[in-house]
């Protein structure tokens, strides 16, 4: 399995590792710890995968469902108990950072994934930047969108906006007659 950075931001994409919301049986990127391991580490926010224990993966699973609720554009009023997991987990110390011979070197647990991840959400509550929910039929992942006009409607080309562009030319051909 491959996971997919095309949110804007490492809250945003932890978020996206619960794909397809709205189907009955949603994807799940972060079925063990050691899925969840190796995300951090492909996301840039560790350096080598830190043991991620039954407890904590729930507790990480937990935390990007309050981060997804908290930052849906659509969203309601904060749940407390939302707030309660998002503000736990930015309490805890986030990775260490350190300049080694062979580079920077981000090391840490599961907590310190969490805190990274709360950071980042509580940074985009903050500063509220333009959060979408891809446009893509299926797909609920959140992205910020950057773009200059402020209407970017796919999380990405490569998945969304391809799959969104190509059945679009296909119904033009068929209704063309060609």
């Amino acid at each position: 399995m491959t996971f997919v950075f095309v949110s804007g931001d490492l809250a945003l994409d932890f978020a996206a590792t619960r794909k397809w919301r709205r189907r009955a049986e949603p994807d799940e990127l972060l079925p063990t710890g050691a899925d969840a391991a190796r995300w951090a580490v492909e996301a840039g926010v560790l350096t080598r995968p830190p043991r991620v224990d039954a407890e904590e993966l729930h507790d990480l699973l937990t935390l990007r469902e309050s981060v997804y609720r908290l930052l849906h554009p659509a969203a309601a009023p904060p749940r407390p108990a939302d707030v309660r997991v998002l503000n736990r987990a930015a309490a805890r110390p986030g990775p260490r950072a350190a300049l080694t011979a062979e580079g920077v070197r981000r090391t840490g647990d599961a907590p310190a994934l969490a805190a990274a991840i709360a950071g980042a959400a509580l940074t985009l509550l903050e500063t509220r930047p333009r959060i979408r929910e891809c446009a893509g039929e299926d797909c609920t992942r959140l992205f910020v969108d950057r773009s200059r006009a402020g209407n970017r409607a796919w999380c990405g080309m490569e998945e969304c906006g391809n799959r969104v562009k190509a059945a679009s030319y296909r119904a033009r051909r068929a209704g063309s007659g060609t």
